[in-house]
């Protein structure tokens, strides 16, 4: 699985890298997780507002800090 945080180094992108490394390290999941900072590459996904959360390819949350257990039910565990 590809994780994707896109952000500049907010607090909020900061936030959201923490609880997505705290599921994938809770659930034992297979997983690379990456923080993407450029704007070019943040708004190739169509992400206007950060922080926003990319699961293997797909964007499922952008602009709000999403709770644990949304990231868990989108990392499938």
């Amino acid at each position: 699985m590809e994780i994707k945080v896109l952000g500049s180094c907010c607090g909020n992108c900061d936030k959201v890298m923490a609880l997505v490394q705290e599921v994938v390290l809770e659930k034992g999941l297979s997983a690379t997780v990456e923080k993407i900072t450029d704007v070019k590459d943040i708004v190739g996904y169509g992400v206007m507002r950060t922080p926003g959360l990319v699961v293997d390819g797909k964007v499922v949350v952008a602009g709000r800090v999403p709770t644990k257990t949304e990231i868990a039910a989108w990392l499938g565990a």
